[in-house]
């Protein structure tokens, strides 16, 4: 079975924080991303999350050693506020097809045990 699992970016938010990179103030983005598998049988949205502060205008992921006190204060905060989306499966067509499939066959191989000379 194929699977795809990718990141999906939930929540962007605009920090006003100076860049450790190449100090500009107007290009901080903290990114929530959360989990999704895919699926032929499914797709489901997992608890899994993600994180991360990258500069639009140096193109640079700021990782945790460069952060500033004030950058960890920002991050501390939205990590707070942030909602992610329920863990949750929606089960796609195929799935509902041979659920009915093997529930008719269940039901004719019942009724053949039970009454074998229909």
């Amino acid at each position: 079975m194929i699977m795809s699992e990718k990141l999906v970016t939930i929540k962007e938010v605009v920090l006003k924080n100076n860049c450790p990179e190449c100090y500009n103030n107007e290009g901080l983005r903290l990114i929530f991303k959360q989990k999704i598998i895919d699926t032929k049988l499914y797709r489901s949205t997992t608890s899994q999350m993600s994180h991360e502060i990258a500069c639009k205008t140096c193109h640079n992921i700021i990782y945790p050693v460069k952060w500033t006190d004030d950058i960890e204060r920002v991050f501390e905060y939205q990590k707070k506020a942030f909602v992610p989306q329920k863990s949750s499966i929606y089960l796609k067509k195929t799935s509902w097809i041979a659920i009915i499939l093997a529930i008719i066959i269940a039901i004719a191989v019942i009724l053949i045990v039970v009454y074998p000379n229909l």
